[in-house]
């Protein structure tokens, strides 16, 4: 089998990490998985090095300083996929929203046909639970304001549910990346797009989180908005 990488940011995730850890490697169990914690004043990280020293041979941390948003996380955890040569790179969030035992579908398809593959809320209709109507309605129309904005062939641009072949992160200048919140997710997979990479969208049930808070907020959302617009007369190298 490759070698695969589950990278999950955090940011008070305490009452989440450990059981997602435990999924992930349940599901996927020859895969690593790579924490990157925004200094969580939870101690999100403690939970997670207390794992890493009782058997965490597969478990790795980053502790940042500062909470720099859900894109530079991803970024610096895609650079150090990058340095230790893993074939398969996955981002996922922590609250358990993302389906862990969807990651062997999602990894065989990257090992047969895809360079990306997109874990998709809006395949058939619209898979979301225990959201509310309003920001189900405000993810659905975003995903198709995208589209018809840039092009791109996506039904989940927004999708955080994602896994890339390392070909197409050494393909993307990830240091020239301008966003950091639902923006960085579609400025992703335009850029694969726009590089010719084949990208693949694997249903998914998409569920609320049960436990903690969202780390949405309005700036996130505006972002998304604008950067869209920004994003169509970018010139990709």
């Amino acid at each position: 089998m490759k070698n695969t990488l589950v990278i999950i940011p955090t940011y008070n995730e305490s009452e989440n990490i450990v059981q997602i850890i435990s999924s992930v490697f349940n599901s996927l169990p020859h895969c690593h998985v790579l924490i990157i914690d925004d200094n969580s004043p939870d101690g999100t990280s403690n939970f997670v090095n207390k794992m890493i020293k009782k058997n965490g041979k597969n478990l790795f941390i980053i502790e940042r300083e500062n909470k720099t948003g859900l894109g530079a996380a991803y970024v610096e955890g895609f650079h150090w996929a990058i340095n230790k040569k893993y074939d398969f790179i996955f981002e996922m969030d922590a609250d358990f929203s993302h389906d862990p035992a969807c990651l062997p579908n999602m990894e065989n398809s990257l090992a047969k046909n895809s360079d990306v593959i997109i874990g998709s809320r809006y395949i058939h209709g619209v898979n979301v639970l225990n959201w509310p109507l309003g920001r189900i309605l405000i993810s659905y129309f975003a995903s198709k304001y995208v589209r018809l904005i840039t092009g791109l062939p996506v039904k989940d641009p927004t999708a955080g549910y994602v896994g890339y072949k390392r070909k197409v992160l050494e393909n993307i200048n990830l240091d020239k990346i301008q966003f950091v919140g639902y923006a960085f997710q579609i400025e992703m997979k335009y850029k694969s797009w726009k590089k010719n990479f084949r990208i693949t969208e694997y249903p998914i049930i998409f569920k609320n989180r049960e436990k903690g808070e969202s780390k949405m907020d309005k700036s996130i959302f505006w972002e998304a908005i604008i950067g869209v617009i920004k994003m169509r007369f970018i010139k990709f190298k």
